[in-house]
């Protein structure tokens, strides 16, 4: 089983891994930190310093249509802060 799902890009990784080299991802709600840590430097070959993670709450979501309001809830996921070695970098926009 994959413990990461999907790198978290956005502006606020973005100015995070400029300034403190450190990246994102969402990964699997049971996943603990050494797992994690594995994963990063096993997939992406870097050398992982630190882990920080939190479970982030579902947002609540409702939208006005033509037939009424609509109410859901996002999903919650949980966040993974993977702080890498200086010098080592994760490029997800490369198409190699």
């Amino acid at each position: 089983m994959a413990i990461i799902i999907k790198p978290i890009v956005t502006e606020k990784m973005n100015k995070i891994g400029e300034k403190f080299n450190r990246v994102g991802f969402q990964v699997v709600p049971s996943a603990n930190k050494l797992e994690i840590k594995h994963a990063v430097e096993t997939l992406y070959n870097v050398t992982v310093v630190d882990v920080n993670t939190s479970n982030v709450k579902g947002k609540a979501k409702s939208r006005y249509t033509k037939s009424g309001v609509i109410n859901g809830r996002s999903s919650a996921y949980k966040r993974a802060v993977v702080t890498l070695k200086d010098g080592d970098s994760i490029d997800f926009y490369s198409n190699t």
